[in-house]
């Protein structure tokens, strides 16, 4: 953590007040998160609620909150009993409010004229035109000439209905979304080997009691603080070519090259057969393939992984001999480890280890994914991903297709199959045979997709590009059509938390005048495209009551889950299939997912990334995120809090790296690789990598990180390699 965010950020276990005001004064007292405040309204309402208890709009970790006072004085408090952050939230958490009263909030409809501005429009104008392009393209170019891009922070309700709008409305299979770029390898792995992606299948308070814990490619101190508070009594083995803010509170911190954390891997678990830790009758009893597995790690010695990752074989014993030592263990991952060209494998890698030492399905030790998004394990189980069908089913089998057929009153054999996954989709846009027409909602890729320019470009050569969005993000700004819609505070649903606790959110302001909830804007796009006006709710209880019966029998079950359970306070983890069902908030403790009830090994094999350096690209470039911002930063740019604790875009690197390319702390330089060049100021560190530079990700325009990232795909999840670029420094203004 640079000294600027020291000195504006809060604990690193999350800052504990009273309270937190944006413009006022909150009241004073406590709202039971589970019990909705007297008054709550949902978006479109007229009156505010005195005390609403809702949840952080940000992270995974879905930090119990209660606001208070009116647009303008809206105030926010942590909740001290809620399990996950206990009275505490990050700097992000505390200054949420701040964002209902942006300057810029967009309230009023844009429609780009023929002097090529956006102006404003009426709701009707908007609507109409962007219904009668769409079917204009339709009919012109086929079902799959328009696409659909969603969001991980879309509420549970929301994601499910831009599926169905996408496949019934539209009849296209070009449907993906931006947690492709964040969740999609560790999801892939962990389906493999348990039958079943929840990214922690145990609740967080369960590490309270961890004795070591392993992670690998995460950072939670600065990406989420609330959680260290679970990691106070562990002894941490941090896997990170950074020494971050959560590097610095381990035990021991294993510092690879990047791209070689499969090789590391590897050669945990071969230490970990050498050093007689495997638990021979877990492996016997509860999982398949071993043998397989076992094979390619044989030949990663503890001195071979030392040549090709840097890190010291003593580190190497020191780590597999921590975890081995107990039975309160767990490997946590990251994206660090998963958003690389073999994310899914070097996911399966760590998986292989947590296997061979015992830990998945057994209390008070296990394996894990610290999913990002607000919404990360909500958004990739309700069917706007690619290749699936709410409750996490397969869009491919015929069984489920017929399911949610009957739920939506359609046609099995009408609804279309996969499509593009995101970067593919994007990719493809405005080219012979891709989609004409995009319509996006809750994310930002000209600021979040790999080959960021590419990207922009291919935006650019759309018929039709309609953003959803509360902020005029930078996606938002070259669309033909902005629709402006509700925010957290505005709008009652679910969340589903990286627990696979589903969690109510609660409106607590009604939406400015001009402003539509997302449903509401799909319901009014389906009836203009020809679909009855029942089959697309714009209710948010009323589309969980649906959800319910089209998650029944699939792997994330919903059915039992109720608006009227959640408000009486109960705890329900997915999944639970029937009323009364007390919901599985440990998953696994009798049998994994699959038919048979073991666990899979996968044996995978470590490769290089797609680009090394080499030539005029000597250094490797990763990115991340820090302490002040979220994902593409569209929100938290706009707080003045947070943009005064990371204003711009940095590069993190070495002395004796900014030394060799004639750099110096506070200069500007220019961040360069084979998929164009990013403008960053110097922060001379030596928590990095003499070989490596680190550019966060959250800043736009010339400062953005993924302008150098490139297009290698992940064969199994298709994850962007995002950790790895083989790069050049200069100054800015200069070419080697």
């Amino acid at each position: 953590m640079s000294a600027e965010q020291t000195a504006a950020g809060h604990a690193t276990g999350g800052d504990t007040a009273a309270e937190h005001t944006v413009g006022g004064q909150a009241a004073a007292g406590h709202t039971a998160v589970g019990h909705p405040a007297a008054g709550d309204a949902a978006a479109g309402g007229t009156a505010a609620p005195s005390r609403s208890a809702t949840h952080c709009p940000y992270c995974a970790l879905q930090c119990a909150t209660v606001l208070s006072g009116g647009r303008g004085q809206t105030s926010v408090e942590p909740v001290a009993d809620f399990p996950v952050n206990r009275g505490g939230l990050c700097q992000k958490g505390w200054t949420a409010p701040a964002v209902l009263g942006v300057a810029d909030r967009l309230v009023t409809p844009l429609v780009r004229g023929a002097d090529g501005e956006l102006a404003p429009a009426g709701w009707d104008e908007a609507l109409d035109l962007v219904a009668g392009r769409l079917a204009h393209i339709r009919a012109r170019h086929g079902a799959d000439a328009v696409a659909v891009f969603g969001g991980g922070g879309l509420t549970n309700e929301k994601a499910y209905t831009l599926g169905k709008f996408a496949r019934v409305a539209l009849g296209t299979s070009q449907i993906d979304y931006n947690g492709r770029f964040c969740m999609a390898s560790a999801a892939a792995a962990a389906g493999h080997a348990f039958g079943l992606d929840r990214g922690l299948p145990f609740p967080v308070s369960d590490l309270d009691g961890a004795e070591v814990v392993l992670l690998a490619g995460a950072n939670p101190a600065e990406t989420m603080p609330p959680l260290m508070r679970h990691l106070e009594r562990a002894d941490l083995i941090v896997v990170d070519p950074r020494r971050t803010r959560t590097a610095e509170l381990a035990a021991l911190h294993l510092q690879p090259v990047p791209g070689t954390d499969l090789a590391l891997a590897l050669g945990l678990l071969h230490l970990a057969v050498a050093e007689g830790l495997l638990d021979k009758e877990y492996v016997e009893q509860r999982t398949s393939g071993f043998d397989a597995a076992w094979e390619p790690c044989a030949a990663w010695w503890p001195e071979r992984v030392e040549e090709v990752t840097g890190v010291p074989a003593e580190d190497l014993r020191t780590a597999v001999r921590m975890l081995g030592a107990t039975r309160r263990a767990y490997v946590l991952t990251g994206r660090g480890v998963e958003q690389h060209s073999k994310g899914t494998d070097t996911a399966s890698a760590f998986i292989n280890l947590a296997l061979a030492l015992g830990l998945p399905g057994r209390a008070g030790s296990g394996y894990g994914t610290l999913t990002g998004q607000g919404n990360g394990q909500g958004g990739r189980e309700m069917g706007q991903k690619t290749d699936q069908l709410p409750g996490y089913r397969s869009l491919t089998d015929p069984a489920a297709r017929a399911h949610l057929a009957g739920v939506w009153g359609v046609d099995a054999g009408a609804l279309p199959g996969p499509g593009r996954s995101a970067y593919e989709l994007l990719d493809a846009l405005g080219t012979d045979g891709g989609p004409r027409a995009l319509l996006v909602f809750g994310s930002n890729p000209v600021v979040s997709a790999p080959r960021a320019g590419h990207v922009t470009e291919r935006l650019g050569a759309l018929d039709l590009l309609v953003v959803a969005d509360f902020v005029p993000s930078e996606t938002a700004a070259l669309a033909d059509v902005v629709l402006p819609v509700t925010q957290w505070a505005e709008e009652e649903g679910t969340m589903t938390s990286l627990e696979g606790r589903v969690l109510r959110r609660r409106a607590h302001l009604a939406p400015p005048p001009g402003v539509r909830s997302d449903l509401e804007v799909l319901g009014a796009l389906a009836v203009r495209l020809g679909q009855p006006a029942h089959r697309f709710p714009t209710r948010p209880r009323e589309v969980f009551e649906e959800l319910r019966r089209a998650t029944a029998g699939g792997i994330a079950d919903y059915s039992g889950i109720s608006y009227d359970r959640l408000d009486a306070g109960e705890a329900l983890h997915w999944p639970c299939p029937e009323e009364g069902h007390p919901g599985t908030p440990r998953a696994f403790l009798d049998r994994f997912a699959h038919p048979d009830g073991r666990a899979r090994f996968t044996a995978v094999e470590h490769r290089p990334p797609a680009s090394e350096p080499g030539g005029d690209f000597p250094l490797y470039a990763t990115t991340g995120r820090v302490l002040a911002h979220y994902q593409s930063g569209a929100q938290t740019r706009r707080v003045a809090e947070l943009a005064g604790a990371a204003p711009e875009a940095v590069v993190e690197m070495h002395p004796d790296t900014a030394r060799r390319f004639g750099l110096a702390d506070g200069d500007l330089a220019e961040v360069s690789s084979v998929s164009g060049t990013a403008r960053a100021r110097v922060r001379v560190t030596g928590a990095v990598r003499a070989d490596t530079v680190f550019v966060p990700f959250h800043f736009p325009g010339a400062g953005r990180a993924n302008l150098f990232t490139s297009d290698a795909l992940d064969p199994r999840s298709r994850m962007p390699e995002f950790k790895v670029s083989a790069v050049r420094v200069a100054p800015a203004g200069e070419r080697p």
